[in-house]
């Protein structure tokens, strides 16, 4: 069984400070393209830590957590940038966890790889992951008592309608029984979340009254993919106006092709902070 770093926070603390700290529920996604960077930097992967470095610094201020896309980094051979990244995050901006936005879903001794890799490797604070093989897919990252496994529930694509829509025994959604599974049994290290598209609010909301109020729930699609803001926060807010990790990514990382790529980003980040803030005090 790996072993936890030492610690006196854990995913769920460090994200609850993190909320507070910045009065913010924005998570910032990093997916780099290099095809869509700015001047000198268009079409060059070796420059795909800076451009990220230079989001991160810009939009900290804004944000409750970041969140890297492995295959962004992946597919260009950048992983050694990827864990550039991360360290950089861990050394300038202590207090904002790390997603590593894997979906990761495999059992046994490969799970436990895949655990390593995100833990030790990526040292990130939360990973996410394929709930689709069942809950040994899911333990050797509960292993890790102070790090967040975050569990895809109800994805924002359209196409997840295709299985996480139908009717299982007992007459429930599929999704509505992996939300009961991972609130419940699954939740063995007290460290699970959940993913929920901002695409699907009604969804959303059946989500939040099944886990309540003590399990967070990352919301991907608000910005490019044309999730709303309000009705995502009226959805899935806690009684305390918290519970949410709302990431934007593609709407902020090209807010600008030009060199003014970082300053645009941090304008972005802000007014996107800004409006999650506004749907949070507006009435029920």
């Amino acid at each position: 069984m790996a072993t936890s770093r030492t610690t006196i926070a854990t995913f769920r603390t460090r994200l609850a400070a993190a909320w507070a700290q910045n009065d913010s529920l924005l998570c910032v996604g990093l997916d780099p393209d290099p095809a869509r960077f700015p001047g000198a930097w268009r079409d060059r992967a070796d420059r795909i830590f800076d451009f990220c470095r230079d989001i991160v610094d810009a939009t900290a201020a804004e944000a409750c957590a970041f969140k890297p896309q492995i295959a962004y980094f992946a597919a260009r051979r950048a992983e050694d940038q990827l864990e550039s990244l991360i360290a950089h995050i861990r050394a300038r901006h202590p207090a904002l966890p790390v997603i590593l936005d894997a979906k990761r879903g495999d059992i046994g001794a490969t799970a436990e790889q895949y655990a390593r890799e995100a833990f030790e490797r990526y040292r990130a604070d939360a990973v996410t992951v394929n709930p689709y093989m069942g809950l040994d897919s899911i333990t050797p990252y509960l292993a890790w008592h102070d790090r967040g496994v975050i569990v895809l529930c109800r994805t924002s694509n359209a196409g997840g309608s295709d299985l996480q829509s139908l009717v299982v025994e007992g007459g429930e959604r599929l999704y509505q029984r992996v939300a009961r599974l991972v609130a419940g049994p699954w939740n063995t290290s007290g460290q699970c979340a959940l993913v929920v598209g901002a695409t699907f609010p009604q969804e959303l909301a059946e989500v939040r009254r099944i886990v309540g109020d003590e399990m967070p729930i990352l919301v991907p699609g608000i910005g490019a993919q044309g999730g709303g803001i309000e009705a995502s926060v009226r959805a899935g807010r806690t009684r305390d106006g918290t519970g949410m990790v709302l990431n934007s990514s593609r709407a902020i990382l090209y807010a600008s092709d030009r060199d003014d790529f970082a300053g645009a980003a941090r304008r972005v980040a802000r007014e996107t902070r800004e409006a999650i803030n506004r749907a949070l005090r507006a009435p029920r």
